[in-house]
């Protein structure tokens, strides 16, 4: 695993009453959620940037509006609700 670091002001903390872990915890799940969503991570190396179990990062998505499921157009979402 590659680790990167950077910093945040204290008021940041301060003024989200947000402990270091709790902001590190935040900045892990977001970013991976970046990830998986412009980048094109597979579900699995997200759930593992945001230090999470694949079942909890799924969760984690759909609070955050994001959806596992991926077509590019409505027919090809069709044809998979048909074979569903």
């Amino acid at each position: 695993m590659c680790k990167i670091a950077f910093s945040i002001p204290n008021e940041i903390l301060y003024d989200t009453r947000q402990s270091e872990e709790e902001a590190l915890q935040f900045v892990r799940r977001f970013t991976a959620l970046s990830y998986y969503v412009h980048r094109g991570v597979s579900l699995g190396y997200a759930a593992q940037i945001a230090d999470m179990d694949k079942e909890s990062f799924i969760r984690f998505l759909g609070e955050n509006g994001v959806s596992i499921f991926h077509f590019d157009n409505e027919k090809e979402f069709q044809e998979e609700l048909a074979n569903a």
